[in-house]
């Protein structure tokens, strides 16, 4: 995938958050072989500059993220803090619109997008599956949409993968990344399947009994969904089709 010029060989992202050492969430990262891994501004300033050198041993790119913000100004402001703090313009948006759902608030995201696109950010927006909303953050600059599967933190999978794969269709040209929900490694083949070029993951990971094997599980299911997608799957048929020839059957007298 191609994302503001720059190559991501590994389709698979990683949040960085609720890991149950430092040491534990530096092996899932180099287990999955990510090359990019989501901050919080709030989550490096618990950790402090022990937190940032951690992060730099892993060799992934840092996208820090405006997690947290319920407001456009909260999240301009929390971007402008992050760009100093990562010394980075890649920017994950998240303005909260509801504290329960966690759903993203679509109108503020458009407008803090406008704005952070203006100041050279490249801009990740975290979003939902609605192709209107998609098309005016590219029109505010965005280059990348980042629809979710389903609730943050929920891992209940992809709640309408038809949406999505209307998505899909809709911005052939566009990197799409499925963000939040993913709690299996099914779930993120599933999103491969489609067509998608990356999945984003934090919960499924973190949480896991063991993390770093699930980070590898994940990694293998993107893999192959992706291989899948590019192989070429078979469209599923309403009645049944026989996979031996009838040709050459014996014949009963």
């Amino acid at each position: 995938m191609q994302v503001y010029g720059t190559k991501v060989k590994t389709p698979l992202f990683l949040g960085t958050a609720r890991y149950p050492s430092p040491a534990i969430l530096l092996q899932a990262i180099q287990t999955a072989q990510a090359e990019v891994i989501t901050v919080s501004l709030r989550r490096e300033g618990a950790g402090g500059g022990a937190f940032r050198d951690l992060l730099a041993q892993s060799g992934a790119r840092v996208l820090p993220n405006t997690a947290g913000c319920h407001s456009v100004a909260e999240a301009i402001t929390t971007a402008r803090m992050a760009r100093e703090v990562f010394q980075t313009d890649w920017l994950k948006l998240e303005v909260i619109g509801n504290a329960d759902s966690l759903q993203p608030d679509v109108f503020q995201t458009v407008q803090a997008a406008k704005v952070l696109c203006a100041e050279g950010f490249k801009v990740f927006p975290y979003t939902t599956d609605d192709l209107i909303v998609g098309e005016r953050l590219l029109e505010a600059g965005c280059q990348v949409l980042m629809p979710w599967g389903a609730p943050i933190g929920t891992c209940q999978g992809l709640r309408n993968p038809d949406a999505l794969r209307a998505m899909r269709a809709h911005f052939p040209g566009v990197p799409l990344i499925v963000d939040a929900g993913i709690g299996a490694p099914s779930h993120a083949a599933q999103v491969m399947e489609m067509g998608f070029d990356g999945v984003l993951t934090n919960t499924a990971v973190a949480l896991a009994g063991d993390p770093v094997a699930m980070a590898g599980a994940l990694a293998g299911a993107v893999g192959a969904g992706q291989a899948a997608y590019h192989a070429g799957i078979v469209a599923p048929r309403d009645m049944a089709e026989p996979s031996t020839p009838v040709f050459g059957l014996a014949v009963l007298g």
